[in-house]
């Protein structure tokens, strides 16, 4: 019998888990497949590593893993794909807005050949008109400035293949974009659409300044034009300093020129501006380079819950 891992990280999603386990369980049921539902819990604050130990004591499909800090939410996906032994992969999130109805359909497409199913998200329930909008031209974004096509709309919920799952297993980078690793591995993908529904409760951990960090994670990941726009932005304002330097010596010769602070102030404002632009897109990308060299883990597991886990 094929084996399914469905990989959900978790953080401070107490009044979630428990609802969500019991709909995958029904879900699966009536399958024919064995199958693990393997949570990280991301360093969670509340009673979310409570809940998930009396799960896993009552039913032998839970299993979790325990990361020994809040280490963000691609991290924890990645350490649940390093840890999944099916023969396929699903991620997802645990909040019911990856609707578990449609891991029927997800593995109906792999049995058909498919290597990587993607769900393609059409739209989310109760979410914000400023956050659909900075989500559609994201992706529109980024996929103008890098060269891998990464799907608009996609999420992190979709099913890999044991052979891409291997495959990504390799890209160790720390500023993980996983969308992105996954857009540029290739294998035969298909897509499947889908509605997010409302959270079942609470409220989402995704802050404007998580958000900001991953789309710039995304961005300097997969592209290196924001060196070149700042390398055009530099002849641009270096074009502009000869201009006004002609027109201060055309005005000079005439013997018209009003002494004066403005002119300086604005040219020190600009070009000092533009500077420290480039500078900041410079060191975006040296920080990301000193984060790599310096080889640290991914992550760090506190405890492994798995049944038949190394130690216990």
């Amino acid at each position: 019998m094929k084996r399914v891992s469905i990989v959900v990280p978790v953080y401070n999603e107490e009044d979630n888990i428990t609802h969500f386990a019991q709909n995958i369980a029904a879900v699966m049921a009536a399958l024919p497949y064995d199958y693990e539902l393997l949570f990280i819990d991301d360093g969670s604050r509340d009673r979310s590593r409570e809940i998930l130990l009396a799960l896993g004591a009552r039913d032998a499909h839970v299993q979790s893993i325990f990361l020994a800090r809040n280490s963000g939410h691609q991290i924890a996906l990645t350490c649940g794909i390093d840890h999944a032994d099916g023969d396929a992969v699903i991620t997802m999130d645990g909040d019911m807005q990856h609707p578990p109805e449609l891991l029927p359909v997800l593995l109906a497409r792999w049995e058909a050949g498919a290597e990587i199913v993607q769900t393609v998200r059409l739209t989310t329930e109760g979410v914000s008109p400023f956050k659909r909008f900075t989500s559609k031209y994201y992706y529109r974004l980024l996929n103008a400035l890098s060269d891998v096509n990464i799907q608009e709309g996609g999420s992190d919920f979709r099913l890999m293949d044991r052979k891409a799952v291997l495959a990504l297993r390799r890209y160790r980078e720390h500023a993980r974009f996983i969308r992105g690793i996954v857009g540029a591995m290739g294998f035969r993908r298909e897509t499947v659409e889908f509605v997010a529904q409302e959270r079942f409760a609470g409220q989402s951990k995704f802050s404007l300044h998580k958000m900001i960090s991953f789309a710039l994670d995304g961005i300097l990941a997969y592209s290196v034009q924001p060196l070149r726009v700042s390398f055009y932005v530099g002849m641009l304002s270096a074009l502009i300093a000869v201009l006004l330097f002609l027109h201060v010596l055309f005005e000079t010769l005439r013997g018209e020129t009003v002494p004066g602070w403005s002119t300086i102030v604005v040219c020190s404002l600009f070009f000092g501006g533009m500077q420290m632009m480039m500078l900041g897109v410079c060191g975006e990308y040296i920080a990301r380079i000193l984060q790599e060299v310096k080889n640290r883990p991914l992550y760090l597991i506190a405890s492994d819950n798995r049944k038949g886990a190394d130690g216990r």
